[in-house]
């Protein structure tokens, strides 16, 4: 079975982002979350900016993707640990979103990314909804996302196995994607590659997932670009007293 978002046919006056709860009173899992999406959206960021030179694009963090309504409002909605959405400007009338509403939008965000806490059934539970008069089951993450709010791509990630799934939307079923000779998955509409850098990012040492660009080269936070540049700036000091020049910059 496949529930499919009428359009057409919504009625009038359905709630807006502004009329819908902006969070369901859970607490993010764990100290990790937060640092982890910053590092995504932060080295993607000058991806995001040459791609959209218009500035028409959203990232959703620990934020609702609204795909029915219910009762009570917050379970219609899943909340992706990272999501972006390309070509939708980042404010609606000069409101930043409180959520992500897709009878309100109709644009399916490109990649979802979900960081596991649990042992993972959660984001790979395929359990369909399915209604029995008044009853009806509890559809599962993957579902509702193969099904209904259809990104092109779908990942899972484990911090404590060090490892992300990679799921591609094809003919409206999500495949694996294989890893490529680096061990990082494309997503090719990005011309970025996903994957597991073990490194320090605030304070902390893990398996962080993180970008590349389409050659291999990781994408870098602004701390790292500013420290890169810095790095550069004094390796030409050196060079230029070298020659015994005493340089001014």
């Amino acid at each position: 079975m496949k529930f499919t978002l009428d359009v057409e046919n919504n009625p009038t006056g359905w709630p807006d982002h502004t009329q819908l709860p902006e969070s369901d009173g859970t607490f993010v899992k764990n100290f990790q979350e937060h640092p982890q999406s910053i590092l995504l959206t932060d080295s993607i960021t000058p991806v995001l900016e040459r791609i959209h030179a218009d500035g028409n694009y959203c990232i959703g963090q620990d934020s609702g993707i609204y795909w029915r309504l219910t009762e009570p409002l917050e379970r219609g909605a899943e909340a992706p640990d990272w999501f972006y959405v390309p070509n939708v400007p980042p404010t609606l009338d000069g409101q930043l979103r409180r959520s992500y509403v897709m009878w309100q939008e109709f644009v399916s965000p490109l990649i979802v990314l979900e960081f596991v806490s649990g042992n993972g059934a959660e984001e790979r539970d395929r359990t369909p909804l399915l209604r029995s008069g008044i009853q009806e089951t509890k559809p599962g993450k993957f579902w509702i996302y193969e099904n209904v709010i259809r990104p092109a791509f779908y990942g899972i990630y484990e911090v404590t196995k060090a490892s992300v799934e990679v799921y591609h939307l094809i003919e409206g079923r999500y495949q694996l994607v294989p890893a490529n000779d680096r061990g990082h998955y494309p997503i090719a509409p990005l011309g970025v590659e996903l994957g597991i850098w073990q490194g320090m990012y605030q304070n902390v040492e893990l398996p962080w997932l993180r970008w590349w660009d389409s050659a291999g080269n990781l994408l870098l936070t602004g701390f790292e670009r500013a420290d890169r540049a810095e790095d550069q700036l004094e390796q030409l000091r050196a060079q230029l007293r070298s020659a015994g020049i005493e340089p001014e910059l």
